[in-house]
């Protein structure tokens, strides 16, 4: 098959700069080459990289694109302009999945070249599938996308599949983790954007609270993450905020906050340090999947997330992970005392990570490929 990838105005393929659907797409052109089909895919111009070029069996065609802004109305003008080049651009294609917004509107009147039209909505809609017409696949991250979308247009509802997103399990989970001894402190951590949204206040808030809890064993806390709004997060500004807060409720080398990790070993060396994964993520309407806790959790993690619908379509609490409520007016002692029992039972914590990692085998990038491979060749 000949297959097109679109992605989004602001980020570079490879995915030199981040974000979870540039490495996931990424990943999969490259095992779709390798089972021997013709992958192109369309990204931004970044500096010091060709607009035409292969890699890895994969072809490049990178095209003028804009910095991502705290603004949405100036990013939906940027992604008018960015699909307008796009589809001035396109090569033939059996299939054509497309990771923007405007792009699908044209392609349903003007289809062209262009194939099976396949769109995978990475964020919750915001009002584009109305505008949709003659899609041939939705990939829905998650079951609350799929109301979402099903909201916006009923019609969908044939067309519509909850894939999940793919992670590097296999690189993730092998070898598999050796047991720290006794002495050596639990390891709570946090990969992901260094913004409010992603609760981080919250998690600085319960980690002052289990500070002050007596006989719990030896923990440190390792944040991971970009703070800059080009890279999704909240500034400078967060920024000191957030290092004040936990320099005034940790003691001092109790903690560390580590830049942002883009190639893909060093970010899973920083995954396999964490022992309880903490996502206390507030963005209802913003989180559609947690690639970085299914990411944590084929590393060996626990997860502890916020009770947020997209990740309890894979985290199950008691099972495989824990959650609490981050609406509730005490949500930071929940989560202190979620962390604290994982402290108390090692073995219990070994249990639920056995299980949390093959929970999430099924994203594995091999396995996630043939099915979309499997789904494209019925579209033809």
């Amino acid at each position: 098959m000949k297959i097109t990838i679109v992605m989004g105005f602001f980020l570079p393929m490879p995915p030199a700069a981040g974000g979870a659907t540039e490495k996931s797409w990424h990943s999969l052109a490259e095992e779709f080459a390798r089972r021997g089909h013709e992958v192109t895919i369309i990204s931004r111009t970044w500096r010091g990289w060709p607009d035409h070029e292969t890699r890895d069996g994969v072809r490049h065609l990178r095209l003028r694109g804009d910095n991502h802004t705290g603004k949405l109305a100036r990013n939906l003008w940027r992604d008018l302009r960015w699909s307008w080049r796009v589809w001035r651009n396109l090569p033939p294609a059996d299939i054509t999945v497309v990771n923007c917004i405007a792009l699908p509107v044209w392609l349903g009147w003007f289809r062209g070249r262009a194939g099976r039209l396949v769109v995978m909505p990475g964020r919750v809609p915001k009002g584009q599938y109305r505008l949709y017409r003659r899609l041939d696949r939705v990939l829905a991250v998650s079951s609350p996308v799929r109301e979402a979308v099903l909201r916006e247009n009923p019609h969908l509802a044939p067309l519509i599949a909850i894939s999940g997103y793919p992670i590097r399990w296999r690189q993730l989970a092998e070898p598999p983790r050796v047991e720290k001894p006794a002495a050596e402190p639990v390891t709570l951590g946090f990969i992901g954007r260094i913004h409010r949204e992603k609760g981080l206040d919250l998690l600085a808030a319960a980690l002052a609270d289990l500070s002050r809890r007596p006989n719990l064993p030896p923990w440190r806390v390792l944040l991971c993450g970009p703070h800059d709004v080009e890279r999704g997060g909240s500034g400078d500004t967060y920024l000191r905020h957030l290092l004040a807060t936990l320099e005034k409720a940790l003691p001092a080398g109790a903690w560390e906050l580590r830049p942002a990790k883009f190639v893909p070993e060093q970010l899973e060396a920083v995954y396999r340090e964490i022992d309880v994964f903490c996502y206390p993520s507030l963005a209802i309407h913003g989180e559609t999947f947690g690639v970085a806790v299914a990411e944590a959790m084929a590393a060996g993690a626990v997860p502890v997330v916020s009770a947020l619908p997209c990740f309890l379509d894979f985290v199950h609490p008691g099972e495989n992970g824990a959650s609490f409520d981050q609406t509730a007016p005490d949500a930071a002692q929940r989560l202190a005392d979620a962390l604290a029992a994982l402290l108390q039972d090692p073995s219990h914590r070994r249990r639920l990570a056995l299980a949390a990692r093959a929970t999430v085998q099924r994203y594995d990038f091999p396995v996630f490929a043939e099915r979309l491979l499997d789904d494209f060749s019925a579209l033809k």
